[in-house]
């Protein structure tokens, strides 16, 4: 599975840990900025990895800022995407189980490292119910 992964420089050291540990877990990670923590600006990073998942380029996406709110909201700017924002594992577990979420969004400022990481394994190893759930994901995109 290829994820995308971006995050401004709230997020940068986070980002840098999540893809450490899906390196390791044998994921191909697409790291698409930024680079450090210096300042820039989220909107471009969550909607350069919207593209990438809408594009098929990857499988799933992941977007980090400091509160997980700005990036996810940009990322839902690119049309098809269905970026969320975890907080725990129930809410990523749900979120790929009903909503069938592309994108998973969190806040470095929000959550630990070890909650973070036990977060993207949620997401990435839940599958979409579909059933009653794919009618609610057609008027999305509607």
């Amino acid at each position: 599975m290829k994820i995308a992964i971006g995050s401004d420089h709230g997020g940068f050291e986070l980002k840098e840990k999540v893809i450490k540990f899906l390196t390791k877990k044998g994921y191909e990670v697409l790291n698409l900025g930024c680079y450090s923590t210096e300042s820039v600006d989220y909107p471009k990073y969550g909607k350069l990895v919207g593209k990438i998942v809408v594009e098929g380029k990857a499988d799933k996406g992941i977007v980090i800022c400091g509160t997980g709110i700005g990036i996810s909201i940009a990322a839902n700017k690119i049309s098809g995407v269905r970026a969320a924002l975890c907080t725990n594992t129930t809410m990523a577990r749900l979120t790929r189980e009903h909503n069938n979420a592309n994108v998973l969004s969190m806040g470095a400022r929000m959550v630990g490292d070890i909650l973070a990481l036990e977060i993207v394994e949620t997401f990435l190893n839940t599958e979409f119910e579909g059933g009653r759930h794919q009618k609610r994901i057609d008027q999305l995109e509607g």
